[in-house]
């Protein structure tokens, strides 16, 4: 396999890329999340390694941009930061696995085998639809019925987060933990109050409701 290392402890990243040549992988290394960003967007990798604790772009956002541009590489978390929170944070900006540091190499080989015998997908996704209404991942441009529906960056995000998990119910918690990425309850209207000017936008205008309220549970998208 042709993995990727993104680790800015140069001890930490040559132990890494080493015990991998010898299994008889190709191994890539950035030292920052800038380099490692623009080595991941141009694609090849069967298996990205990614430190959360990264200078210029951190682990998150890096994944965070990734998955948002469609990329779908298997990304594995190797970091210090291994609370409850800082793993479902990881996991929800899109990493497949995560493992904290100190760790144990063969464990480490043993996860990356494990993605890269995952099934990858031909195609990246760049839109994702819903009826009439379509959302281009890479112009983050909204349009139904062919009008341009203008977005606040919030906004986007939180018709991104539904549009992926269209035809499924998302709770009020699992909107607070993926669209504001909070573990705690702010007792706050924050979701009611977005959910409501996002429905003003995409569904107030047009005939059809795509944006469905579940009366005790939370919200769905259909189409």
């Amino acid at each position: 396999m042709k993995i990727l290392v993104i680790e800015d402890d140069t001890t930490t990243a040559t132990y890494i890329a080493r015990g991998l040549r010898e299994e008889g992988h190709v191994v890539d290394v950035a030292s920052n999340g800038r380099d490692g960003l623009i080595a991941a967007t141009g694609g090849g990798h069967d298996v990205l390694i990614v430190d959360r604790m990264l200078p210029q772009v951190d682990g998150l956002s890096l994944v965070k941009t990734l998955r948002g541009t469609g990329n779908a590489t298997p990304v594995l978390f190797l970091t210090a930061m291994g609370s409850v929170e800082d793993r479902i944070g990881g996991l929800n900006a899109g990493a497949d696995d995560y493992l904290v540091k100190p760790f144990a190499f063969g464990e480490l080989s043993a996860r990356v085998a494990a993605l890269g015998r995952r099934p990858q997908a031909v195609e990246q996704e760049t839109t994702l639809q819903a009826g009439d209404l379509t959302l281009d991942l890479l112009t983050r441009r909204v349009t139904r019925e062919g009008q341009v529906i203008d977005l606040l960056p919030r906004e986007f995000t939180l018709l991104e987060f539904l549009l992926r998990r269209k035809g499924r119910v998302q709770t009020r918690t699992m909107l607070l933990e993926g669209v504001w990425d909070l573990s705690f309850d702010p007792m706050t209207n924050v979701v009611e109050t977005h959910v409501s000017r996002l429905r003003a936008k995409v569904d107030k205008p047009f005939a059809t409701e795509l944006i469905k309220t579940v009366r005790g549970a939370g919200y769905r998208i259909d189409g």
